[in-house]
């Protein structure tokens, strides 16, 4: 990779990473029902679990969706039955935070991180970034692109969860905690639509 390309490489991931989309909007809704405190294992997740799989993308994954087309088809299809479950279980979470009698709770780390392998934009982003940024596949530019995303991803993702955190002040009860979570699942699945054309 050339270095004139970096500042664009940059650019790339902060668009990619700051804009909604799954990660972003389940994080927003987490914050916003369990606090930062207890989001942060869910975002870590995402930041690690994403640069991850962009590495793993870099080093050859790609060449298995060139080889078993069907591979990518059955992918997309239980990603978008996951999203949608996702979404389901989040419209119907309604007690607001500090309710001892709730029984949910946020994603942990490890669902977070192999989230990234379910969640469409993720994929879009992973395959985007290697294919124009270490197109040969070149082990330094792959480690390259997967460093300049996670340092990137896990300060933009993280602001979702304080946008979730601030919407607290105005969610103090079960109707309007309700009628976001219905809001931010309704945007979860609105966020397939690039995935469904």
């Amino acid at each position: 990779m050339s270095y004139d390309t970096i500042p664009a490489l940059v650019m790339f991931a902060f668009v990619t990473s700051v804009t909604p989309g799954p990660n972003n909007l389940m994080l927003m809704a987490s914050g916003a029902n369990f606090g930062f405190k207890r989001t942060i294992p869910h975002a870590l997740g995402v930041g690690i679990g994403f640069t991850l799989m962009v590495f793993l993308v870099g080093i050859g994954i790609m060449q298995l969706f060139d080889q078993f087309p069907l591979s990518y088809d059955i992918l997309k299809v239980g990603s978008i039955g996951y999203l949608l479950y996702l979404a389901y279980k989040i419209a119907g979470s309604s007690s607001p935070v500090g309710d001892e009698k709730a029984n949910s709770k946020p994603m942990t780390f490890i669902q977070a991180a192999l989230f990234q392998w379910v969640n469409p934009k993720a994929w879009t982003m992973a395959l985007t970034a290697i294919s124009i940024y270490a197109p040969t596949q070149n082990l330094q530019a792959v480690l390259l692109v997967a460093a300049i995303f996670g340092l990137i991803n896990l300060p933009t993702v993280s602001s979702w969860v304080m946008l979730g955190k601030q919407m607290q002040k105005i969610l103090t009860n079960h109707n309007r905690l309700k009628v976001f979570n219905i809001t931010m699942a309704s945007l979860l699945v609105l966020s397939l639509y690039p995935v469904l054309i």
